[in-house]
């Protein structure tokens, strides 16, 4: 998979649509990126681009955007509620796919770099980015704004880590840096702006002091008025949503909020946002409030109307969502999951090897679960079963969880094997060629193999679910329960198999390759064993279920 690299440059200006919309297209126009929001500020007059797209295209774009904002925006003359020290004020790189955070310190210094020799411009690293821990937070930075930078651009702990040290009064200057997905987060308040900033300095980790630390972790706050909307606004940005998530923050402000009884009226998310921190704020009201949601459709649903996100603006998953956005952007049209029955059929009957056994034992294992699931569900939510309900709540998700995870081995395993198929033609002119061809191949194998036994991993964690509901499901569903627990004995039966076979294949190749040979055959050994152990297992629990089943009456 391709390395994908978020960026989400703040600008300047936030007012002037001819300039937004200037610096918009220099960032579209360059091939390999994906311009995925817009997001300007009347108040703040300060506009969030964020796109994304492969290392060097990521560069490229935030460069076009820098020249085109280099003759538009003049600091002398900007004015507004957010903190700023800068034309192009930050720009964080941020790693979305297949990348690491050493990937984004790499960009973020060639693209300061850059920047800096070609628009003669001081840059300033910040967060990952930066070796020097008195200027990595970017509050650092910024302390003073742009108003303090004459003076501290001349300071020798201040001089920037690229361009010139000295003041542009037009530019100011830039931060760049790599980091965490950052959230951008206000809650709305019936209230002064001055009670906004009261509850931001109670909460956010630098508190009013040293000696007066605030509340959250990994939280930068502060209070400002949103005039378009007549209100004010705790703003904050949550820097690691794994310490400090949304619906803490929100929780922590409406608290503070009640003490000095002002009015909360919803929050709102600025900019694009990872699906998973909103799932574990579903989570946490799902939990506290003994519900029961299993769909991602519907736990968005809940957690937008708890936190309040359609308040100034209507939030909608698919335009908000980054995973989402991505999707829809790279079309997943010619994927195993995205295809229909007729069509994947036609795929599994041609004559070409892959999607093959592998595929379908995926299938027939989702399969399975999909109607085990189907018939607990249909045993959940009616009066008639009213009080099966604890127990069905505590059967249905895991099978529900299983389902999504088997569906997306079904892309998995054709892809691995379709590299593998590729990796095969591949030349071996030479014994470097050979000796490359062989380690790729068996990675291949090995992970082939890996996929296979996860698919047996999670079938044997649902025996346990299964032997409750066969004895309480809703008997109508009989005929569903008995073909989707004949399903997943044949899944067990293929990922038995296909271990079989990698692993003889794999066995084979280290016979002539001859590197960490002992340690090979240990460790196909060991999923032989485990794979057996399963089946086994697989045996006795089918046959003990289906009894329970078959033997249930009307």
């Amino acid at each position: 998979m391709q390395k994908v690299i978020e960026c989400v440059p703040n600008f300047s200006e936030g007012q002037r649509k001819e300039i937004i919309d200037t610096i918009a297209h220099a960032i579209a126009g360059v091939e390999g990126v994906a311009l995925l929001d817009i997001d300007p500020g009347l108040s703040t007059n300060r506009t969030i681009y964020t796109f994304v797209g492969h290392p060097q295209a990521v560069i490229e774009a935030a460069l076009a955007a820098g020249r085109a904002a280099y003759n538009l925006i003049d600091m002398t003359k900007h004015s507004g509620e957010h903190p700023r020290i800068g034309a192009m004020d930050v720009v964080p790189f941020v790693p979305v796919q297949n990348a690491t955070m050493a990937d984004c310190i790499d960009i973020a210094r060639e693209f300061a770099d850059r920047l800096a020799m070609e628009l003669s411009v001081p840059v300033y690293l910040y967060g990952e980015a930066q070796e020097r821990e008195y200027r990595r937070d970017l509050s650092q930075i910024r302390d003073g704004e742009y108003e303090a930078l004459y003076n501290k651009i001349r300071k020798p702990e201040w001089q920037p880590d690229f361009g010139p040290s000295e003041f542009i009064p037009t530019w100011g200057a830039t931060c760049v840096g790599a980091r965490k997905f950052l959230i951008a987060y206000n809650i709305n308040l019936l209230g002064t702006k001055e009670q906004a900033h009261r509850i931001a300095l109670n909460v956010r980790e630098q508190g009013r002091s040293k000696e007066e630390p605030g509340k959250l972790q990994c939280v930068r706050g502060l209070g400002w008025w949103l005039e378009e909307a007549n209100l004010s606004q705790i703003s904050l940005n949550l820097t690691d949503f794994e310490i400090t998530n949304i619906h803490t923050a929100y929780l922590q402000c409406v608290a503070e909020a009640e003490m000095l009884n002002i009015g909360v009226c919803g929050s709102q998310i600025v900019g694009l946002v990872p699906l998973r921190p909103l799932l574990m704020a579903a989570e946490y009201f799902i939990k506290k409030e003994n519900l029961f949601i299993l769909d991602d459709d519907q736990k968005l649903r809940l957690i937008i109307q708890r936190l309040g996100l359609n308040s100034i603006a209507p939030f909608i998953p698919k335009e908000r969502i980054i995973e989402y956005i991505i999707r829809d952007r790279e079309g997943h049209d010619d994927t195993i999951n995205s295809m229909e029955i007729k069509d994947l059929i036609k795929h599994i009957s041609a004559r070409t090897l892959v999607p093959g056994g592998s595929c379908v034992t995926s299938l027939v294992a989702t399969l399975g679960t999909a109607l085990s699931t189907m018939c607990a569900l249909l045993t959940y939510g009616m009066r008639k079963w009213e009080l099966l309900e604890p127990e069905m709540r505590i059967i249905i998700a895991p099978l529900h969880t299983t389902t999504k995870i088997l569906m997306d081995t079904l892309e998995t395993d054709t892809e691995l094997l379709n590299a593998y198929m590729t990796v095969q033609k591949m030349a071996e002119t030479n014994d470097e060629e050979k000796h490359f061809k062989q380690i790729t191949e068996d990675r291949c194998l090995q992970r082939c193999l890996e996929v296979s036994m996860d698919v047996m991993r999670h079938i044997n964690d649902l025996w346990e679910p299964l032997q409750q509901l066969a004895s309480l499901f809703n008997i109508s569903t009989k005929a569903d329960f008995l073909v989707g627990i004949k399903c997943l004995e044949t899944a067990i039966y293929g990922a038995c198999k296909r271990i079989e076979i990698f692993s003889l294949s794999l066995l084979k190749s280290t016979d002539n390759n001859n590197d960490n040979e002992l340690q090979t055959k240990k460790s196909q050994n060991s999923y032989q064993e485990e794979a057996n152990m399963y089946f086994q297992k697989a045996q006795k629990s089918i046959q003990i279920i289906l009894n329970i089943a078959e033997s249930r009456i009307e």
